[in-house]
């Protein structure tokens, strides 16, 4: 299949991210937003990032021009009929989720393809809620996505091999380096990722190294840019939480038990920077 147009439902972090992606290699975005603020605020994101990049003489002026022109935004699904492709990547909630996957499989072609940009809901899942289960998949992009290369590919139990191959190929093309993931709660990097972050909380609660100390403990002996909890402040610490109660209840392993000084932290109101507070102060 040759995707050119790319419908994106979202104008936020991620669908901002996306469409900028999809615009500055090429291809027609038709971002999609429930107000025209949500989309100026999109807009405006991008446009802001577009010229760090020309500060960084990574791109010019001519082809910011040329990327803007590419994205065209509405408030009205019926706009994104013409997409090979849509991407949801709308608020991390089932049941929005669903009722936008509803309202797009009802109005888009029978051989459009869909893929979620969730980071923890089940694709097979979300794919039985649609009438193209076999052309449903979950396109996992990571935050920022102009900047970051990874992008996770996961198949449904549902998803078909052309499906898989098409979103492949439009990641190549995007020029991120995807890997493909079978459908499992955190797919591969939030799995492995989350319970680290968690472990650090049980380290910093038994007193073992002050939080410093294990950030950068992290950093210098793992190679790792940011320390655990510095990080788990900036994803947030009621994600985090959210994220093991997840695994927690899924594998009923106690291995993803939360670690109790998170739980206490989320329930202060302490969620790191977005609230000025978490294991640091901002």
């Amino acid at each position: 299949m040759s995707i050119d147009t790319i419908g994106i439902v979202g104008a936020g972090t991620m669908g901002n991210g996306i469409a900028q992606a999809c615009a500055t290699s090429g291809l027609n975005v038709v971002m999609i937003d429930v107000s025209d603020a949500a989309l100026a605020k999109g807009l405006a994101t991008i446009a802001g990032s577009l010229d760090r990049l020309i500060k960084k003489e990574k791109i010019t002026a001519a082809d910011k021009d040329a990327a803007l022109a590419r994205i065209r935004t509405s408030t009205n699904y019926d706009d994104v009929k013409g997409a090979q492709l849509v991407i949801e990547a709308a608020t991390e909630n089932l049941e929005l989720k669903i009722k936008i996957l509803r309202q797009l499989d009802a109005l888009l072609a029978p051989e459009t393809l869909v893929a979620t940009n969730t980071s923890s809901i089940s694709i097979t899942q979300l794919a039985a809620v649609t009438g193209r289960a076999d052309r449903f998949i979950g396109m996992h992009f990571f935050n920022p996505v102009p900047m970051m290369a990874l992008v996770e590919i996961i198949r449904g139990l549902q998803t078909s091999d052309a499906t898989h191959d098409a979103v492949r190929e439009l990641a190549l093309r995007l020029g991120k380096t995807p890997i493909t993931v079978k459908n499992a709660p955190g797919f591969v990097v939030n799995r492995i990722l989350v319970p680290m972050i968690n472990e650090a909380f049980f380290v910093l609660a038994e007193g073992l190294a002050s939080p410093e100390d294990i950030d950068a403990g992290m950093k210098l002996g793992c190679n790792h840019p940011i320390g655990p909890l510095a990080l788990a402040d900036m994803i947030g610490l009621d994600v985090c939480l959210a994220v093991m109660n997840v695994y927690f209840a899924e594998f009923n392993d106690s291995k993803y038990r939360p670690c109790p000084l998170l739980k206490e932290l989320v329930a202060a109101g302490y969620l790191g920077r977005k609230t000025g507070r978490g294991v640091y102060t901002y």
